[in-house]
């Protein structure tokens, strides 16, 4: 088995969640809450030196989408770094369907009954993490329907 480490992005537009997955690409765990600094170029060099020290394969940054599957203002806004961030990052960016991930993190952090001001400072990087382990998921699901109908290779 090959090193499948992803990196995940939960963009909004103050802030950035971050998580990362195990070498085997099963566990996701949470990296950081990166404070936006309202230079796009700027902020995806941050993220970039991320890969560098993590080396993932792909970069998952979460699309947001409304109930009806439709794209907002926030999915433009999220398509947009992403775009600065191909231009500098030389591996692969996946969008992935984040819809209601802050609104899950927020209540994981509400059940465990932390305080506002520290939820504040987490919800972000959880719904990352919820992000890439749904898209993990959502991969291995993939490759087991793809095993079962083809055989392996």
């Amino acid at each position: 088995m090959t090193a499948q480490r992803y990196l995940a992005l939960d963009v909004g537009t103050k802030r950035i969640g971050v998580a990362v997955s195990d070498l085997l690409g099963v566990a996701a765990h949470g990296v950081e809450t990166y404070a936006r600094t309202g230079d796009d170029e700027k902020d995806a060099e941050h993220f970039v030196q991320l890969a560098e020290r993590y080396r993932p394969v792909t970069i998952v940054v979460g699309m947001p989408r409304n109930m009806d599957g439709s794209y907002g203002a926030q999915a433009e806004y999220t398509r947009a770094f992403a775009e600065v961030l191909r231009q500098k990052f030389d591996g692969e960016i996946e969008f992935y369907d984040e819809r209601l991930t802050t609104a899950a993190a927020a209540k994981v952090l509400l059940d465990a009954d932390l305080s506002r001001k520290k939820r504040k400072k987490v919800v972000d990087k959880l719904a990352a993490v919820l992000i890439l382990e749904s898209y993990m998921t959502y991969r291995a699901n993939r490759a087991a329907r793809e095993l079962r109908e083809h055989g392996p290779e």
